[in-house]
């Protein structure tokens, strides 16, 4: 990474806005100008990157002249609205939002899974959804081995899928519910503190909702395979950050336990967390802060011959969202496609 680029991020003031901001400094990514951008509410904040307080613009029309790269992470609309903007005047995007991921012209990524997919880029690299990444870095080195027919999913998400306000809101809410007062939902529909529920995003009339929809949609399109049977139930649990998932999988011949960890201890980004005599698995406190996916409980599935069940843990913000996107921008560095002409801006 001899050279240097000019990096905007998009959404700077939120959680993965911060997370992106510290895993450059950490990784040392080749930052040659560093632009924060966020909504007009937010502009004005001043924010500390290695050792200089930078200030948050406001996004505007101008906002992306002389950007090599943005890192957005911002809502669907705002992702629709001006990631084209920056792709025509130049700019390579990696976007953390699901406006892009299901265009068949956008390439969806995980790094450890379909790397080759970056090279096919017109200007906009979708960023999966965080739920998607952490079960996909675990069960694709199996699936290379050998095809898995169906995957049943489970998820435990974090409070910090839904961002900062989300994360106060379930610490005010303990605070209140340990006074004995009424806990307030604002962010979430219902009080998460000592509590759960279905997943609080819109609901189909098959009666799966959008995040189990992404799972599925997302997986098909990560591993280029529409055949595989993929089924989600998507539960917000009052965990603050770092989400669980337990993962059936079904192949078509026996997988035994003892092939599956050998091959996932020496799968990239994955850490196999394992003590049966002491019950020990990953859990989201232990996965917070962390890079890899924490892997364990791996164990044949009694009911099938050839299912296999694995349990694990990963950060949302960090390798389910911003780590993720970084690691595309150093794919893209590494095989020197970060800046290209772009002949038209993908419609949303």
């Amino acid at each position: 990474m001899s050279k240097s680029y000019r990096i905007a991020i998009l959404g700077a003031t939120g959680a993965v806005g911060k997370e992106l901001l510290e895993l450059l400094d950490e990784r040392n990514f080749p930052v040659k100008d560093l632009k924060l951008l966020a909504s007009e509410r937010s502009a004005g904040q001043n924010i500390s990157f290695k050792g200089e307080n930078l200030r948050v613009e406001a996004v505007g029309e101008r906002a992306f002249d002389k950007v090599d790269l943005l890192l957005a992470s911002a809502g669907g609309s705002i992702s629709k609205n001006w990631i084209p903007k920056a792709v025509a005047a130049g700019a390579v995007v990696i976007d953390n939002s699901s406006a892009f991921r299901m265009n068949p012209e956008v390439p969806l990524v995980v790094p450890e899974v379909n790397p080759e997919a970056a090279t096919c880029h017109k200007g906009i690299i979708a960023n999966p959804n965080c739920t998607t990444i952490l079960m996909t870095v675990a069960v694709w080195p199996l699936h290379k081995v050998r095809p898995v027919k169906r995957i049943v999913a489970a998820t435990y998400q974090s409070a910090s899928g839904a961002g900062n306000r989300a994360m106060e809101e379930v610490k005010n809410q303990t605070s209140a519910i340990l006074a004995g007062e009424k806990p307030v939902a604002e962010v979430f529909p219902y009080p998460l503190a000592f509590n759960l529920f279905s997943h609080n995003s819109p609901m189909n009339e098959e009666g799966y909702c959008e995040e189990e929809m992404k799972m599925i949609n997302e997986t098909r399109k990560i591993f280029g395979n529409q055949q595989i049977r993929i089924t989600a139930s998507c539960v917000r649990v009052p965990v603050l950050r770092a989400h669980s998932e337990a993962i059936n999988l079904e192949f078509e011949t026996p997988f035994s336990p003892e092939e599956a960890r050998k091959i996932l201890s020496q799968a990239p980004g994955i850490k196999i967390v394992e003590d049966g005599k002491a019950n020990y698995f990953p859990m989201p406190i232990e996965a917070t802060g962390k890079d890899e996916v924490l892997v364990g409980k791996i164990r044949q599935d009694i009911s099938h011959p050839c299912g296999l069940e694995l349990w694990l843990c990963g950060d949302q913000i960090r390798k389910g969202a911003a780590l993720n996107a970084v690691q595309i921008a150093e794919l893209l560095i590494e095989k020197n496609l970060l800046k290209q002409d772009h002949e038209r801006v993908i419609a949303a």
